[in-house]
Protein backbone atom coordinates (compact mmCIF):
# COMPACT_ATOMS: atom_id res chain seq x y z
CA UNK A 1 0.00 0.00 0.00
CA UNK A 2 1.13 3.38 -1.09
CA UNK A 3 1.24 6.21 1.71
CA UNK A 4 -1.87 8.11 -0.21
CA UNK A 5 -3.82 4.99 0.04
CA UNK A 6 -3.34 4.41 3.44
CA UNK A 7 -4.39 8.06 4.23
CA UNK A 8 -6.66 8.22 2.04
CA UNK A 9 -8.16 5.02 3.60
CA UNK A 10 -7.72 6.72 7.20
CA UNK A 11 -9.74 9.95 5.97
CA UNK A 12 -12.76 7.94 4.77
CA UNK A 13 -12.99 5.43 7.85
CA UNK A 14 -12.28 8.45 10.60
CA UNK A 15 -14.68 10.99 9.41
CA UNK A 16 -17.20 8.12 8.87
CA UNK A 17 -16.54 6.93 12.24
CA UNK A 18 -17.03 10.88 13.53
CA UNK A 19 -19.98 11.01 11.71
CA UNK A 20 -21.72 7.93 13.17
CA UNK A 21 -20.74 9.26 16.59
CA UNK A 22 -22.13 13.12 16.01
CA UNK A 23 -25.81 10.86 15.03
CA UNK A 24 -25.74 8.88 18.30
CA UNK A 25 -26.48 12.81 20.18
CA UNK A 26 -30.03 11.99 18.51
CA UNK A 27 -30.16 9.08 20.87
CA UNK A 28 -29.32 9.80 24.47
CA UNK A 29 -25.94 12.19 23.74
CA UNK A 30 -22.69 11.76 22.60
CA UNK A 31 -21.05 11.84 26.28
CA UNK A 32 -23.01 8.57 27.12
CA UNK A 33 -21.74 6.88 23.97
CA UNK A 34 -17.93 8.37 24.58
CA UNK A 35 -17.89 6.49 28.06
CA UNK A 36 -19.16 3.51 26.32
CA UNK A 37 -17.43 3.17 23.96
CA UNK A 38 -14.06 5.13 25.06
CA UNK A 39 -11.55 2.97 23.48
CA UNK A 40 -13.39 2.80 19.60
CA UNK A 41 -13.96 6.39 20.20
CA UNK A 42 -10.91 7.94 21.32
CA UNK A 43 -9.11 5.71 18.48
CA UNK A 44 -11.66 6.86 15.76
CA UNK A 45 -11.05 10.72 17.33
CA UNK A 46 -6.70 10.03 17.52
CA UNK A 47 -7.07 8.64 13.68
CA UNK A 48 -9.47 11.57 12.10
CA UNK A 49 -6.77 13.99 13.92
CA UNK A 50 -3.52 12.73 12.02
CA UNK A 51 -5.70 12.50 9.02
CA UNK A 52 -6.28 16.13 9.10
CA UNK A 53 -3.02 17.42 10.02
CA UNK A 54 -1.84 14.83 7.06
CA UNK A 55 -4.04 16.65 4.61
CA UNK A 56 -3.29 19.96 5.37
CA UNK A 57 0.32 19.31 5.09
CA UNK A 58 -0.12 17.12 1.97
CA UNK A 59 -2.53 20.32 0.18
CA UNK A 60 -0.19 22.80 1.44
CA UNK A 61 3.01 20.48 -0.43
CA UNK A 62 1.34 19.22 -3.33
CA UNK A 63 -1.85 21.35 -3.96
CA UNK A 64 -5.70 20.32 -3.72
CA UNK A 65 -5.81 18.10 -7.28
CA UNK A 66 -3.38 15.11 -5.15
CA UNK A 67 -5.64 15.89 -1.89
CA UNK A 68 -9.18 15.62 -3.42
CA UNK A 69 -10.19 12.39 -1.47
CA UNK A 70 -9.11 13.39 1.87
CA UNK A 71 -10.82 16.97 1.54
CA UNK A 72 -14.08 15.61 0.53
CA UNK A 73 -14.19 13.57 3.30
CA UNK A 74 -13.05 16.28 5.83
CA UNK A 75 -15.53 18.98 3.95
CA UNK A 76 -18.31 16.51 4.40
CA UNK A 77 -17.54 16.27 8.36
CA UNK A 78 -17.63 20.06 8.99
CA UNK A 79 -20.56 20.91 7.11
CA UNK A 80 -22.21 17.92 8.48
CA UNK A 81 -21.32 19.46 11.68
CA UNK A 82 -22.69 23.46 10.51
CA UNK A 83 -26.39 21.34 9.33
CA UNK A 84 -26.15 20.01 12.72
CA UNK A 85 -26.07 23.14 14.77
CA UNK A 86 -28.19 25.04 12.33
CA UNK A 87 -31.00 22.34 12.62
CA UNK A 88 -30.67 22.20 16.21
CA UNK A 89 -30.99 25.98 16.98
CA UNK A 90 -34.10 27.72 16.65
CA UNK A 91 -33.46 29.45 13.12
CA UNK A 92 -35.93 27.27 11.49
CA UNK A 93 -38.54 27.35 14.52
CA UNK A 94 -41.47 28.97 15.67
CA UNK A 95 -40.77 32.12 17.68
CA UNK A 96 -39.81 31.55 22.08
CA UNK A 97 -43.06 32.87 23.72
CA UNK A 98 -42.30 31.47 26.82
CA UNK A 99 -38.92 29.52 28.39
CA UNK A 100 -39.01 27.74 32.14
CA UNK A 101 -37.32 25.18 33.86
CA UNK A 102 -37.77 22.45 36.53
CA UNK A 103 -33.98 21.17 37.89
CA UNK A 104 -34.24 18.04 40.02
CA UNK A 105 -30.90 16.05 41.00
CA UNK A 106 -30.30 14.33 38.06
CA UNK A 107 -32.37 16.20 34.95
CA UNK A 108 -32.88 19.52 33.75
CA UNK A 109 -36.25 20.15 32.15
CA UNK A 110 -37.03 22.72 30.30
CA UNK A 111 -40.57 23.84 28.63
CA UNK A 112 -39.71 25.98 25.40
CA UNK A 113 -43.49 27.43 24.64
CA UNK A 114 -43.89 28.38 21.08
CA UNK A 115 -46.06 30.85 18.96
CA UNK A 116 -47.57 28.27 17.14
CA UNK A 117 -49.06 26.07 19.66
CA UNK A 118 -46.41 23.65 20.10
CA UNK A 119 -44.38 22.92 23.28
CA UNK A 120 -40.75 21.45 23.43
CA UNK A 121 -40.15 19.60 26.91
CA UNK A 122 -36.09 19.54 26.00
CA UNK A 123 -34.99 17.01 28.85
CA UNK A 124 -31.06 17.38 29.74
CA UNK A 125 -29.66 14.69 31.99
CA UNK A 126 -25.86 13.99 33.27
CA UNK A 127 -23.00 12.64 30.96
CA UNK A 128 -25.03 14.75 28.07
CA UNK A 129 -28.43 13.03 28.39
CA UNK A 130 -30.64 14.47 25.86
CA UNK A 131 -34.56 13.73 25.06
CA UNK A 132 -36.96 16.51 23.48
CA UNK A 133 -40.72 15.99 24.01
CA UNK A 134 -42.85 17.11 21.83
CA UNK A 135 -46.39 18.40 22.91
CA UNK A 136 -49.30 21.30 22.35
CA UNK A 137 -50.90 24.21 24.65
CA UNK A 138 -53.15 26.85 25.11
CA UNK A 139 -52.66 29.80 27.02
CA UNK A 140 -56.13 30.71 28.90
CA UNK A 141 -55.49 33.68 31.62
CA UNK A 142 -52.63 32.61 33.76
CA UNK A 143 -53.69 29.10 32.77
CA UNK A 144 -51.67 26.67 30.23
CA UNK A 145 -53.87 23.80 28.96
CA UNK A 146 -51.95 20.74 27.18
CA UNK A 147 -54.09 19.10 24.25
CA UNK A 148 -50.77 16.70 24.20
CA UNK A 149 -48.71 17.11 27.32
CA UNK A 150 -44.60 17.07 26.36
CA UNK A 151 -44.28 14.40 28.61
CA UNK A 152 -44.48 10.24 28.35
CA UNK A 153 -45.92 9.91 32.01
CA UNK A 154 -48.39 12.08 34.35
CA UNK A 155 -44.91 13.87 35.86
CA UNK A 156 -46.13 17.00 34.13
CA UNK A 157 -50.00 17.17 34.35
CA UNK A 158 -52.44 18.36 31.90
CA UNK A 159 -53.41 22.10 33.47
CA UNK A 160 -50.20 24.35 34.60
CA UNK A 161 -50.47 28.33 36.33
CA UNK A 162 -48.29 31.01 35.18
CA UNK A 163 -47.06 33.40 38.32
CA UNK A 164 -45.29 36.01 36.69
CA UNK A 165 -44.99 37.70 39.79
CA UNK A 166 -42.91 34.45 41.07
CA UNK A 167 -41.15 34.07 37.82
CA UNK A 168 -42.55 30.46 37.90
CA UNK A 169 -44.97 27.91 36.34
CA UNK A 170 -46.85 25.72 38.87
CA UNK A 171 -47.93 22.47 38.65
CA UNK A 172 -49.76 21.34 41.62
CA UNK A 173 -52.77 21.03 42.79
CA UNK A 174 -54.79 20.48 45.78
CA UNK A 175 -57.91 18.41 46.02
CA UNK A 176 -60.36 21.29 45.16
CA UNK A 177 -58.27 21.88 41.79
CA UNK A 178 -56.40 25.26 43.40
CA UNK A 179 -52.82 25.39 42.22
CA UNK A 180 -50.27 25.70 44.96
CA UNK A 181 -48.10 29.04 44.41
CA UNK A 182 -45.52 27.93 47.37
CA UNK A 183 -42.58 27.19 45.88
CA UNK A 184 -41.17 23.79 46.82
CA UNK A 185 -38.92 21.09 45.16
CA UNK A 186 -40.21 19.92 42.05
CA UNK A 187 -43.40 21.76 41.86
CA UNK A 188 -42.96 24.54 39.64
CA UNK A 189 -40.95 25.60 36.87
CA UNK A 190 -38.88 28.81 36.63
CA UNK A 191 -39.50 31.26 33.93
CA UNK A 192 -36.23 32.29 32.53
Amino acid sequence: MTRKLIFNVLAIISTLGILCWMVTDFYGGMAIYFFSYAPLILTTLICYIISLIETISSVIKNGIRNSKIKLYFHSILLITIVLFNVLQSDLFKSKRILTATLKDDLFYYTLVFKENGTVDNEISGIFGFQETIKGKYKIVGETIIFSKVPYDNDFIPERLLIDKTQNAIFMIQDKNGNFTKKKEWLNYFEIH
